[in-house]
C-alpha cells in the first residue's frame, strides 16, 4: 500500500499547526510486514513532522487471522490474542532506533507507548488515563512530561471509587493499589470511563496487566512477567 499521501498530509498538517497538534499514530507494527530497519528509519524521519509519535502492535484476533488464512497470507503470529501484540524484540528495536544517547531530557524524543500519553504531551497536559502509576510505561517519556504527570497523579479515595464502580455495575471487591484501581464485572469502555474520571488506571482483576506488558499480549515475551530492565 502506498503511504506517500498520508506522509505528505502529515507534513502539511505539521507545517500549518497553530490551533491543533499532529500525532503520528504508528500502528499496527506487524512482524514481517512493516518492521524492517527501513520501516523504522522512515518512521523516525516522519516523527519530525509530528508533535508526538505513538507506536503499538496488532490486535491479532480470530477475525484477522481468518482474513489472513482466506487470502493465503503468511500468519503474522502463531496465535491470536485479546490484546495488541508487540514483541519485546520489536519494542527494543524501535527504542534503539529512536534513542538519543546523552539526552537526559528527551531520551527517546517524542516517542510514546500509549495514545493518551502522546496526545497529552502534544497538548502539554498530564495523561488523562493515569499511566504514571505504571512506571515502566513512562520510562521513555520526556522528563518534563513525567514531571507534569506526576504532579497530577493522585491516588483516589477507595470509598468514592467504589460508589462509582458499583453504580456502573461492578461486582466483587474494589481495590486500589499503587498502580491501578482493580475491579470485576466492567467492560473495557466502562473501565476507561472510571480511569478518566479519576486520572488513575483501572484494571480488570481477571485479566491483569503484567510487568512491562501493559496492554500487550504475552506473545513475544520470554518471561511470564516480562524481562525486568536493570
Amino acid at each position: 500500500m502506498d503511504s506517500s499521501i498520508a506522509a505528505t498530509s502529515l507534513r502539511t498538517l505539521y507545517e500549518h499547526a497553530e490551533h491543533y497538534r499532529t500525532i503520528l499514530y504508528w500502528r499496527p507494527i506487524v512482524r514481517g510486514l512493516n518492521d524492517t530497519d527501513e520501516h523504522l528509519s522512515r518512521a523516525r524521519d516522519l516523527s519530525r513532522y509530528a508533535h508526538a509519535t505513538v507506536f503499538t502492535g496488532l490486535f491479532f484476533k480470530d477475525e484477522i487471522a481468518a482474513y489472513y488464512e482466506a487470502h493465503g497470507l503468511p500468519m503474522a503470529y502463531d496465535d491470536t490474542a485479546r490484546r495488541k501484540i508487540t514483541p519485546e524484540i520489536a519494542e527494543q528495536r524501535i527504542l534503539d532506533a529512536f534513542r538519543k544517547p546523552g539526552n537526559s531530557k528527551t531520551p527517546y524524543g517524542h516517542l510514546f507507548r500509549k495514545t493518551s500519553c502522546g496526545v497529552a504531551f502534544a497538548h502539554q497536559e498530564a495523561d488523562y488515563n493515569g499511566h504514571y502509576g505504571i512506571q515502566e510505561v513512562c520510562s521513555i517519556c520526556p522528563l518534563a512530561q513525567i514531571t507534569l504527570c506526576k504532579a497530577a497523579w493522585v491516588r483516589p479515595d477507595l470509598a468514592e471509587v467504589t460508589r462509582h464502580a458499583r453504580a456502573l455495575g461492578a461486582t466483587g471487591p474494589v481495590e486500589i493499589d499503587e498502580r491501578a484501581i482493580i475491579v470485576e464485572g466492567l467492560d473495557g469502555p466502562t473501565r476507561n470511563y472510571l480511569q478518566q474520571v479519576f486520572g488513575f488506571q483501572c484494571h480488570d482483576r481477571n485479566n491483569p496487566h503484567l510487568y512491562r506488558q501493559h496492554g500487550r499480549a504475552p506473545i513475544g515475551w520470554e518471561a511470564e512477567n516480562g524481562t525486568p530492565t536493570p
